[in-house]
């Protein structure tokens, strides 16, 4: 079915209702058009906080406000859904955020109507279907925002159609009750974002808007959120273009831009193709070529490893021959040493005889053993001297110590010491006592000394009495202290006074006997303990007392101090003769020792003595054979050389018979044989028959000719490090890599593989040969049609940036001539725009960027005047509120338009803000203009007196995730159109 269009026609807006949007309350909110609407705030502290950027921001996308980018599905306006955690500091825990909402629109028409006296008994019968009734003409339109895609779906329906229950839950219950009793607005489908301006509204500029960043991301610049004159002319023009609808028609502009830049870079990108095609057909012909090339010099590469074979073949066979000559020879010189050989060992065997050996051993064992006995009585003596020279090192030091012991022996002067230790411990205990005392005496001197009744208090708490001082307890009023005498609640009994409950009184007087003078207050009166027995009974008599006492104690402390000393010294006497009489004792057994000591030496002496000829005479003897023994292993080692030397001569001959035979077996006759294919002679004669300048060639050179024929075919072949290698070819090359044998081993199964590669990829090089000559033919023709195609697109951006410059001009020209009626019809001399056409930027992604400059006249007849010359704050402002409802009026093509401005008056000055907000209200009465502003608390009071409707939103606690019910107070011309509205407003859905 076709789509119908402009649904909402010359209806104005007069109730919205937000469901889970924010945190704005479900409660409907009525609107009076045509005229000023201010939108205040109540929150937490001040005004913030309130919802009131959410509300009008609703408001902005319910009218269809092109700055929300609908043709791009208008996601941004699912940032205003609810949202816990941003409603309240605990909303993640204690509340959801809303993945859909709903944004209601009642319109009505303009002008006034009647409401049917029959419209109560069929709104009643319809209110169980769509909770909704009749308002002469009225259309209410919904918007349900969605937290995933499509962020925008449209439905609408004759009459008033709201949420209506007892609380905001049900309310939102009711919302989706309500949005599936509505119609699908697109048969099977509904109105998604793209088709809202064109559904709703023509295409009708209904709404513009200045919002702030908290509810969009992409914000026009606000001309009334700073002084005008502050505001560069580029941004003046993107204010003016956000409210007449500009953007959509600049950006058109920039897309056909990027559309041409997009054809210019594919014509280049064609060219670059056909450029790099041919560059790689060039390469993979080159690559043919080089495979080609690759095939001759392979063929080549196995002639000269052929000639090798040759070659190998005939030099071993001659080196053969001159093997077996050699090898005659040195089997005639082994046989020649093993003769000589045979005659010295004869010769060697006549002196071998052991009986010389015998005597020679039996000598030096003799010798061996007087030795052994010689150096062990040395030994001994050695050990016998040390010992008796340390033992007569010790008798003087024992001596002087023998000395200390006073004729006591050893029993007597352990007694003593033990004596001596019993007084020093007596004497410590004393001391002991005596710092007991002082330290008692000095408390006792501290405690007298600390205050009037400490030594009552002491005693108190020792015997667990609970007590207070009395001059403690007393707290003098501020009043009185100047009545009374402080110095007459000194002295007794005042300072030894002190307070106990009445039920201890007899306990505290126990405690306190000892402390005569005592005064004890409790409830039941005041006593004294004891009695004065004289000034000894005073503080100073305890103080005197306890001095004495201290005094007394130090002196007995200094006593035992002495006492002490006196028994260390004796105990350290005693403990020298103790140590003398045992000196003595260890000094008699040392000259026993020193006498045993001196007779071993003079025992071993002897000895030495008597065996020292012997080990002369043994020496000889042993010595006269050991001459005999080496006279006869001279000759022998003699005829042991020279059997060597024969030996080696032998040893030789048959190593070179061993060298010549492995020399034969390493050249491999019969393998070379069967390697070239043939017989000796027939190699000699392919050698024979070759040209001259090859025969001398040597199975090297033959090698290396080959190795480079075959490397340069490979790298023909695969010219690149990374060319896809066959299997076999690439194993065959990793084993031959490094070592010159298993290369020349693995070469015939190389060149066997890479002829077998090369055989195969010969039939598809010819194919892709006849391929590249067909692409460059079709990729030719591909960039002709590229370049013709960017060449089109360069005229029509041309002409659409003509076309579009017009339209700005003309847009900006209505803008100015709006700007001239509203200054002349409001106070001024006259007002109009300055907007050179600009160049357009070279750039595709840049914005064609204008600038607007307003100028107006300061006095009748003078000249216009920029903007951004010095001028007074309220002329600033005022020329500010006129411009923008200029391009409000030039923007809606004598529709009815709805002008939403957000931080309304925050840059107006206090002594201005009243005039200024007045002349919002009569712009907009005058040009049929609704105008919703947002505004702060230091706005609220001029706001007030100048506005058609105020609307305040509330919201009392941080903790609370939603707005309580707005205040509203308006004025509405068409009274029956109020009425019938609150009335369904009102309505409680049937049970």
């Amino acid at each position: 079915m076709s789509q119908v269009e402009n649904v909402v026609g010359d209806r104005v807006l007069i109730a919205v209702q937000a469901v889970n949007i924010s945190r704005l309350s479900t409660h409907p909110v009525p609107t009076v058009p045509g005229t000023l609407i201010v939108v205040a705030g109540a929150g937490p502290k001040d005004s913030n906080g309130a919802g009131k950027s959410s509300f009008i921001a609703s408001i902005t996308a319910l009218l269809g406000d092109e700055q929300w980018r609908f043709a791009s599905g208008a996601k941004a306006v699912s940032e205003l859904l609810f949202n816990a955690e941003l409603a309240s500091g605990a909303g993640g825990r204690q509340w959801a955020s809303a993945d859909h909402g709903y944004i209601v629109g009642v319109f009505g028409p303009a002008t006034a109507g009647e409401v049917p006296e029959k419209a109560a008994a069929e709104n009643e019968e319809q209110a169980a279907h769509l909770e909704g009734g009749e308002l002469d003409g009225a259309i209410t339109v919904w918007l349900r925002v969605n937290q995933e895609a499509p962020h925008l779906e449209i439905r609408w329906a004759e009459g008033v159609h709201l949420a209506s229950a007892a609380s905001e839950a049900e309310r939102v219950a009711r919302a989706d009750a309500l949005w599936t009793a509505l119609p699908r607005s697109a048969g099977r489908r509904d109105v998604v974002a793209r088709d809202l301006t064109k559904v709703l509204y023509g295409d009708r500029v209904r709404c513009v808007s200045f919002l702030s960043t908290s509810v969009r991301s992409k914000v026009a610049t606000n001309l009334l959120s700073q002084p005008l004159n502050e505001i560069s002319p580029e941004r003046v023009f993107e204010a003016i273009a956000a409210l007449t609808g500009l953007d959509a028609e600049l950006e058109q502009e920039r897309e056909a831009r990027r559309d041409e830049h997009a054809k210019r870079v594919r014509a280049a990108q064609a060219g670059e193709r056909l450029a790099e095609f041919e560059t790689e057909s060039g390469a993979l012909l080159t690559t043919f070529d080089r495979r080609d090339q690759a095939r001759v010099r392979l063929a080549d590469a196995l002639r000269c490893w052929r000639g090798r074979q040759a070659r190998r073949l005939s030099d071993a066979a001659d080196r053969d021959e001159a093997l077996a000559a050699e090898l005659e020879r040195h089997q005639a010189s082994a046989a020649s040493a093993g003769e000589a050989i045979a005659m010295v060992k004869a010769e060697i065997a006549t002196l071998k005889d052991d009986t010389l050996d015998r005597q020679v051993g039996e000598a030096r064992k003799e010798l061996a053993t007087l030795q052994a006995r010689a150096a062990k009585l040395d030994a001994d003596r050695a050990v016998a001297e040390n010992s008796a020279d340390e033992l007569r090192g010790q008798i003087p030091s024992l001596e002087d110590r023998r000395r200390f012991a006073d004729g006591r022996d050893v029993p007597a002067a352990e007694r003593e010491l033990t004596a001596a230790r019993f007084r020093l411990n007596e004497a410590l205990k004393a001391l002991g006592v005596a710092d007991r005392e002082v330290a008692s005496a000095q408390a006792a001197l501290d405690d007298a000394e600390g205050g009037p009744a400490a030594a009552q208090l002491n005693a108190l708490t020792s015997a667990g009495v609970a007590a207070t001082g009395l001059l403690d307890a007393l707290d003098v009023a501020e009043q009185a202290r100047d009545l009374v005498e402080v110095d007459a609640l000194r002295g007794w009994p005042h300072e030894h006074a002190v307070i106990v409950d009445a039920a201890e009184l007899d306990a505290a007087a126990v405690a306190l006997a000892a402390l005569p003078g005592s005064v004890l207050v409790s409830a039941a009166g005041v006593s004294v303990v004891g009695a004065f027995g004289g000034t000894a009974t005073g503080r100073e008599a305890r103080i005197k007392a306890a001095e004495q006492r201290l005094n007394r104690a130090k002196d007995a402390q200094e006593d035992a101090a002495q006492a002490v000393g006196d028994a260390e010294e004796q105990v350290a006497e005693a403990g020298r003769r103790l140590d003398g009489a045992q000196a003595g004792v260890r000094l008699a057994d040392l000259e026993r020792r020193l006498a045993e000591r001196r007779a071993r030496l003079t025992e071993l002496t002897g000895a030495l003595t008597e065996l020292t000829p012997k080990v002369a005479e043994a020496e000889r003897q042993a010595g006269a054979l050991d001459f005999r023994a080496r006279t006869r292993d001279m000759e022998s080692e003699r005829l042991e050389g020279r059997r060597a030397r024969h030996e080696a001569d032998r040893d030789q001959a048959r190593g070179q018979e061993a060298r010549v035979g492995q020399e034969r077996a390493a050249l491999r006759l019969e393998e070379l044989a069967r390697e070239w294919g043939g017989t000796i002679d027939g190699a000699r004669e392919w050698l024979r028959a070759l040209p001259e300048e090859e025969r001398p060639r040597t199975a090297e050179e033959w090698w290396r000719a080959a190795e480079r024929l075959f490397d340069q075919a490979q790298r023909d072949t695969f010219p690149g490090e990374d060319d896809e290698v066959p299997e076999e070819l690439a194993y065959l090359l990793a084993e031959r890599a490094g070592r010159t044998a298993r290369e020349q081993a693995t070469f015939a199964a190389v060149c066997g593989s890479l002829a077998s590669y090369l055989r195969g990829q010969e039939e598809y090089e010819k194919h892709q040969r006849r391929q590249i000559e067909t692409q460059v033919v079709t990729r030719q023709r591909d960039l002709a049609a590229a370049e013709r195609g960017a060449e089109e697109a360069a005229q029509l951006t041309s002409v659409h940036r003509a076309a579009l410059s017009a339209a700005i001009k003309a847009r900006l020209g209505r803008v100015a001539e709006e700007f001239e009626k509203l200054d002349t019809s409001y106070g001024g001399y006259g007002a109009t725009l300055e907007f050179p056409v600009p160049p357009a930027p070279a750039d595709p992604e840049q914005r064609w960027q204008w600038r607007v400059t307003p100028k107006w006249r300061r006095g009748e007849g003078q000249g216009f005047v920029p903007y951004n010359r010095r001028a007074n704050t309220a002329l600033m402002d005022e020329k500010a509120v006129k411009l923008v409802c200029a391009a409000a009026i030039a923007s809606s093509g004598g529709g009815n338009l709805c002008l939403v401005l957000d931080e309304l008056g925050r840059n107006l000055g206090k002594e201005h803000r009243r005039e200024a907000v007045a002349l919002f209200r009569r712009i907009g009465e005058t040009y049929g203009i609704t105008v919703i502003g947002a505004l702060q608390d230091d706005m609220e009071p001029y706001a007030v007196d100048a506005c058609g409707q105020y609307i305040k939103l509330r919201r009392s606690s941080d903790a609370m995730p939603y707005n309580e019910p707005p205040v509203i107070i308006g004025h509405d011309e068409h009274a029956e159109r109020v009425r019938a509205l609150a009335a369904f407003v009102d309505r409680r859905p049937s049970s």
